[in-house]
């Protein structure tokens, strides 16, 4: 393998990321070519909002090829371009050959959720102290146990269920499901009867899969596998954004049944006004969990 690297503007990356898509380049990324320098400009965006701008001031392009050559042609057509007068070569490096899946199990360790309760990779012992785990490998789909908003959905579950007790955690339904983290970890703290849904194919198999090798019985599919008229759950989770659940409240909380319980996640600190605005019609929503600036928020079904 062999990276072509070039410098240019910020209005011409996304013309010179197609002329590279054009040339047969196997991967393109867009780096800050000022980074770690006084110059460097970090650019800040809010999940689910678009970034304040859409590149740097300076951006560094580093394309992929399988051969030197394959570069060098690249290379020499693009300087040929009109649109390459503001840009330049930086150089033709090779890559060094790597055993990429055993860098990519390196990044992932055995994650903590309570005490007692962990993730844990495939490719790792659990931890002695570890009575409970999942175990759950990087995919396709959203959902490791890592962030914030995932360990807070899951530390919620701990809490309120229990191995053995099908009565505490109920009927549960995984609204947005990604990897099927929160459905597995209901299953594995007593839930019956666990639904999960989300929007993304992929996502659906990754929850089927990664159910199967935790040994936890659900429901998969996209979301019309749930009734909009009959589905009643003790326990609905639904861990995705702040404006989504916004949208989404009439129909998460017609899915609680009385008595049940209404488990929302992805949202910052700065956002629990306006999610508590949007549920009031329907139930009351209160903080119950903080993490690294993102909160969970939980609401409670009159019986």
């Amino acid at each position: 393998m062999y990276e072509l690297r070039l410098l240019c503007p910020e209005t011409h990356v996304e013309t010179l990321c197609e002329a590279l898509d054009a040339l047969d380049a196997l991967s393109v990324s867009v780096e800050d070519a000022d980074a770690h320098t006084e110059a460097e400009q970090p650019l800040f965006g809010e999940p689910g909002m678009p970034a304040p701008r859409e590149g740097w001031q300076r951006s560094l392009l580093v394309a992929l090829f399988p051969a030197e050559d394959a570069a060098q042609e690249a290379a020499r057509l693009l300087a040929l371009q009109d649109f390459f007068a503001d840009s330049r070569v930086v150089g033709i490096q090779h890559v060094p050959d790597q055993d990429w899946v055993r860098l990519t199990q390196s990044q992932f360790a055995p994650v903590d959720i309570t005490p007692t309760f962990w993730i844990v990779p495939s490719w790792h012992e659990p931890p002695a102290e570890a009575k409970q785990l999942i175990r759950l490998d990087p995919g396709l789909a959203f959902g490791t146990g890592t962030h914030p908003t995932t360990r807070m959905c899951l530390r919620w579950i701990a809490r309120h269920g229990a191995p053995g007790e099908p009565h505490k955690l109920g009927r549960v339904l995984d609204y947005g499901c990604g990897s099927g983290i929160l459905a597995i970890g209901a299953g594995k703290f007593g839930a019956v009867e666990i639904d999960a849904v989300d929007i993304d194919p992929a996502a659906v198999e990754a929850t089927r899969i990664n159910a199967d090798t935790n040994h936890v019985q659900l429901n998969a599919g996209l979301p019309e596998l749930v009734d909009p008229a009959e589905g009643r759950y003790q326990t609905v989770l639904a861990n995705i954004l702040a404006t989504p659940l916004k949208v989404l409240a009439p129909l998460l909380v017609a899915h609680v049944a009385a008595g049940g319980d209404l488990v929302l996640a992805g949202i910052l600190e700065r956002q629990a006004d306006e999610l508590k605005e949007a549920y009031a019609p329907y139930i009351q929503l209160e903080v119950t969990d903080t993490e690294d600036g993102w909160i969970l928020m939980t609401g409670h079904k009159p019986a």
